[in-house]
Parts: structure tokens; sequence; C-alpha cells
């Protein structure tokens, strides 16, 4: 849909007086105010408001697994909304939630059959931190730490803060996040297991029993810049916490629902955790719901009375909407077999990856590719012969990173492909893609040659 220019007057006005963006510098950001101006969305496009059309290369914060507006799940959040929007789940069960936990407990690994409700990956992980605490607490063990990986992160609550490994995002907190101890990740190909490992090993053999649990995010973390790790890593930090009697939690909200390849990105590893955590993917981009799933054992140990049961919960715990949302993700990912697609999409992802690092121009600023399932980035280098005369691009900040307004080198990708046709938000100097999980292969292999343009229009600078 097309605005009018006054229509387009009014937005602009009220965005730039009233709405306070997420990671951003205000002052900047109204000073300099540009923004993309969004009026719809379909498939992997989104849709701006002269009507033209941008590739959503990120996958709007990575939860359009399915791609935008869906019709499948667009019908299934009509029906349900004209039967029941919401109740309560406190003493009240519904068709969409009930049924939605049993789909999911038989998707998900190994044990993991109980399923409680949140709203989004902070309250999933924020279940999970309360969750294993009272676990301990309740199984007779005086344990509160936590162990997260270098580099982590899983979310904005505080509990959530606390467990990230990436210092800019904990700095303006370190008053009252919690305390966690944050252990080495190796890089593949780089000979680092033993000191990584052996860091792990040597905390919990020292002080294992103050420990309540390991988070992680399984084999991709994310906001540290799409960093990959061995699977045989998470493998063996798995079985050092059974060892120790350390809770593992798997932080799937990204990761999970065939990111990676598989449903979830623990099976790369062959683990199966005490406790996962979903969301994103999980009702498609949507609509905001999420579920922190765990075995009957950890349940058991909230048995016997009022005073041992989880004291937790949201209004919109479970909301019918979103969980009839979710069910239709489901039978979507069952019917159309959208996992088993992932390999082909990732053979184009890597190929095109490869070929920046391998080509004479674009490996000027190409310092390392990486591809796992639909997830595609490079990190690259930046120079002072990239200096950009005029403006400088009006993009929201990220982190140190990469702090918007800066025309680092990441930006200036995302503005190169802004121009030819799609939304490349970088993390820093990290440009990345992780479109939805069924893109079309056409509309695929044009945002990896909007991905080479771009790149390679940066790199033809230096």
């Amino acid at each position: 849909m097309s605005l009018t220019r006054p229509e387009l007057t009014a937005i602009l006005a009220a965005d730039r007086k009233h709405v306070w963006h997420p990671y951003t510098p205000m002052d900047e950001w109204r000073a300099r105010h540009d923004p993309l101006v969004v009026t719809g969305a379909e498939g992997p496009y989104l849709i701006l408001h002269d009507g033209s059309r941008l590739i959503d290369g990120n996958g709007s914060w990575w939860v359009s697994t399915l791609g935008h507006n869906p019709q499948r799940l667009v019908a299934a959040l009509e029906t349900q909304a004209r039967a029941l929007c919401h109740v309560s789940l406190a003493g009240i069960t519904h068709a969409p939630a009930a049924l939605l936990a049993e789909e999911l407990a038989a998707v998900a690994p190994g044990d993991l059959d109980q399923v409680f409700y949140s709203d989004d990956g902070s309250t999933a992980i924020e279940a999970a931190v309360k969750m294993s605490v009272q676990y301990h607490a309740q199984s007779g063990h005086r344990r509160s730490r936590f162990l997260a990986l270098e580099g982590a992160f899983h979310g904005e609550t505080i509990g959530a803060t606390s467990l990230g490994g990436v210092e800019v995002f904990r700095r303006p907190f370190a008053s009252v996040v919690f305390d966690v101890v944050h252990v080495p990740v190796p890089e593949p190909g780089v000979p680092d297991w033993d000191s990584a490992f052996g860091a792990v090993e040597r905390i919990l053999e020292a002080d294992g029993g103050q420990f309540a649990a390991l988070v992680v995010e399984p084999i991709l973390q994310g906001a540290a810049g799409m960093r990959l790790y061995p699977a045989a890593y998470l493998a063996e930090l798995s079985a050092l916490c059974r060892r120790h009697g350390v809770l593992l939690v798997a932080d799937e909200v990204f990761t999970g629902y065939g990111r990676l390849g598989t449903m979830w990105a623990s099976e790369l590893a062959g683990v199966v955790p005490d406790i996962l955590c979903t969301a994103k993917g999980f009702t498609g981009g949507v609509l905001p719901m999420a579920a922190t799933v765990t075995n009957q054992r950890v349940l058991d140990a909230f048995s016997g009375g009022r005073g041992r049961a989880f004291l937790y919960g949201h209004s919109y715990c479970g909301n019918p909407l979103a969980a009839a949302v979710a069910r239709e993700v489901l039978a979507v990912y069952r019917e159309e077999r959208v996992v088993e697609g992932v390999p082909e999409r990732e053979r184009a992802i890597r190929e095109c990856f490869e070929r920046l690092a391998k080509d004479p121009v674009t490996s000027r600023i190409v310092l390392g590719v990486r591809a796992q399932g639909c997830m595609g980035a490079a990190d690259l280098r930046d120079d002072p012969r990239l200096a950009v005369d005029g403006p400088v691009p009006t993009v929201e900040t990220t982190d140190d990173l990469g702090s918007g307004y800066t025309a680092g080198v990441g930006w200036r990708v995302y503005d190169e492909a802004r121009r030819r046709g799609a939304y490349l938000r970088p993390l820093g100097d990290v440009v990345y893609i992780t479109p939805p999980l069924n893109i079309p292969m056409a509309d695929l292999e044009r945002l990896l040659g909007i991905v080479e343009e771009s790149v390679r229009a940066v790199a033809a600078r230096v």
C-alpha cells in the first residue's frame, strides 16, 4: 500500500516526536531522521511507503522463518480470533495451548515434554533461570551461580542480561546483574580446544557445586557476530554438566526451528539439554510467544504443595491467538517439509560467501566467512580509504561492534544493499543474512547477488 504525501508526513512526524527506538541514540536518530517506512510485507519482501520492495535479508531480527505474512498463519490467527482472543492460563486450559504443548513435545529433543509458556525469548530465558535455581533448592542443593559463553546474548531482561557475554549490553546494568562466569568458546579450525574446554573443566572441578546451570546458544552465537563453534564442544560441555550435576539450558530462540539445518541446533551435537528455550520462529514472526521446555525429572522437583510450585507467569501466558499460530507453524513445517529444504539453500549461501572470500576485489575487505543452514556471514575489514563524504547513513545503532551513524564498513554495505533492493542490517562490521527457511530459490539468488554486488562496491574503493 502506497502512502499519500500527507500520510507519510504524519507518520514521520509522529515517529520523530514520540517513538523511542530500540538500540538507538535518539538524539542522532531525530537529527538525521530518514527511516524505512514499511506498509506491508510478503514472503521475503518488505513493502515500503512508495510501493517499492526490499528483500528482508535479516528476517526482521531472525523471526521470519516462513517469510512475512504467510497466509496459512494469517488464516489460523483470523479463525482463532473469532472464537477466543485471550483467557488466562491460571486454572484454565484451552485447545490451542494444550495441543500446542503436545505437538511441541513431539518434536522437542529427547525427553523434553513439559512446556511452560511465556512471551518472548528473554522471558523464556528468565523462566529457565528461575526454574534452575528453584529446581536445585528443592532438590536439596544451594546452587545460584551460572555459567555462560563468552560473546553470549540471551535477551533483554535482567536475568538474560546477566547471562550475556557482550560487554556493551551488560555495562549499563553492572550494578544489578547477578553472578555469571563466562567461559571461552573455541573458534572452528583454531587449535584452542583444550584451553577452552579446560577452562570450563577447571571451574567445575573447583566449584561445580555452586552452579545451577550452563546456558548456551547451541553452535551459533547470533549477536556475537554470527559466530559458529564446533558441535563437539557442546557435546563435551553437556557431558561435563552431567558429571557435575549442572543443568544444561539450550537457548534455541534463534537457532531452533531449522535455522541451522536441523529442527534444533542441539541435535547437531547429539545433545539433549535439561531445559530448552524457544521463541522467534516459534510463531513464524506473526505474534510474540515463547516456551521453556523441560523434562519430568525437573518438573518433579516442584511437587509437594503450593510452597514448592513454580510461582511465575505472565498475563498472556499461553495466549490462544499465538498458540493457534504456533500450531499452524508446526503444521507447515510437517506438511511442507521446511527443514528438509534447508540444505539446498545452505549450498547457495555457502558458495556465495566463499566467493566473497576468494574474489580479488571483495577479498580486500573480507577477513573471513561462514555459513550454516539458512545463515551466512562475512567479517569485513574497515579501512580509512572507505571514508564517506556527505551525510552519515541514518541507521540505528546496535552495539560497540558497530555503533550506528559511524559509517563503518558494515553500514556502507547496508547502504549499497538498500539502494539495490535489500535490507542488510549488519552486526557492526559483520554482514550477514538470515532469510526465511523456505525462501524461493530465485529470491535467494537475488539476495545473494545483492550481497556480492554491495560488498564489491565497497571493496572497490580500497
